[in-house]
């Protein structure tokens, strides 16, 4: 039952834990974490799930969770659902993340249930149960943890773990459980889960506003307060809101005396960071023109090229409608852009979509497919 669990709070109980689940046919996992307040996620509890038992691992009572590290990667199948966030926490706190992995939100892709399909959404579309919001917004950092926030979380893990059979053997029957744990596997990569200051201008909201020189000194701004934030474990909008930085890059100060004609930074902040901030809009000053950052929506195709990717879209289309897939899940037209600009190292063209999709698209682009009519219809041709 989803009220049934055990709490681990000391070593030998971790370690026991650890040794009967890594014999288990597989392993449901999810997490609860605070980070409010801080720049790096906090872990609070570890939920795992298996066929018969559900264990909740409070971290914050265990200075080691070696046990645990060890059991991710212990070779039986750890399931999540949108695991992006959950393997984020996991790499920072244990320094491995789970494998093999298998994420739910993407099984449920490729079974035709929905594209980012919602864990509740799956939930009550597979086991007909509602999930309760009620526990969403606890303070998971604060101890004790009462028994309704325990059996919230235990629940939630129970679930999945009554969820994946289900799964696993509908996307076997239709020949594509490997696709599902190629795509899951792929989010291993510890590099997707690392903020580069290098790229961080590119989640500031507004940019769009910005030209030329001004988007220079933002992609310095922002660097400078991505790598502040990381150092201080403080949130960015705690160093500066993305509207300061905006207004920053558009006046380009250099000296401190024009820092306190922005709404934003007070005399406080100014003692604090100025220093820092007018080394960064030097920095940005400083970049020749053919370092301005230009936005991917701005490398516009050429009307040729616009019209080749239309027709390779097509392309595409027929291959994924052949796998009753959405050509969303080959490829966006993002990507397509890229193929045509000569780019090839791309997952169109890697593992299994390649061969359901991929090649069929890159035959057509270099002459050795074809797109027939034939009754009224398309179909792909050699």
């Amino acid at each position: 039952m989803p009220d049934e669990f055990t709490l681990i709070r000391e070593p030998t109980q971790l370690e026991a834990a650890c040794r009967r689940l890594a014999e288990a046919p597989f392993l449901a996992l999810d997490t609860e974490f605070v980070r409010e307040r801080t720049y790096y996620p906090r872990l609070c509890l570890v939920q795992v799930a298996d066929t018969e038992r559900t264990v909740l691992i409070d971290p914050l009572a265990l200075a080691d969770l070696g046990p645990l590290a060890e059991l991710f990667t212990a070779p039986v199948p750890k399931v999540l659902h949108a695991a992006r966030q959950d393997l984020e926490v996991f790499w920072r706190r244990l320094g491995v993340l789970p494998r093999p992995l298998l994420d739910t939100q993407v099984a449920a892709a490729y079974l035709g249930l929905g594209e980012q399909l919602g864990y509740a959404g799956l939930v009550e579309m597979r086991l007909d149960i509602r999930l309760p919001k009620g526990r969403t917004r606890s303070d998971w950092a604060a101890r004790p943890l009462d028994r309704g926030q325990l059996a919230y979380a235990a629940a939630d893990v129970r679930h999945l773990a009554d969820l994946y059979p289900g799964l696993e053997a509908e996307l076997a029957g239709r020949g594509r459980l490997d696709w599902v744990r190629e795509d899951s596997e792929r989010q291993l990569d510890p590099a997707l889960l690392e903020q580069d200051p290098e790229t961080a201008w590119m989640r500031v909201k507004g940019r769009q506003r910005l030209r030329g020189r001004e988007r220079a000194v933002l992609v310095r701004l922002a660097a400078w307060r991505e790598e502040t934030a990381q150092q201080e474990d403080v949130p960015r909008r705690r160093v500066a809101a993305d509207e300061l930085l905006l207004d920053l890059a558009r006046l380009q100060p250099r000296r401190m005396g024009e820092l306190g004609r922005l709404r934003g930074a007070n005399e406080g902040w100014r003692r604090r960071y100025g220093e820092a901030v007018l080394a960064a809009v030097a920095e940005g000053l400083a970049l020749p023109e053919s370092a301005w950052p230009v936005m991917d929506e701005e490398r516009r195709p050429s009307p040729a090229e616009a019209r080749l990717v239309d027709a390779l879209a097509v392309v595409l289309a027929e291959a994924a409608a052949a796998q009753d897939l959405s050509p969303s899940l080959l490829a966006s037209r993002r990507d397509l852009q890229r193929l045509v600009a000569g780019e090839r190292d791309l997952p169109l063209l890697r593992g299994w979509r390649r061969e359901h999709g991929g090649q069929a698209v890159l035959d057509f682009l270099e002459g050795r497919g074809c797109l027939l009519v034939e009754a009224s219809r398309l179909r792909l041709g050699e």
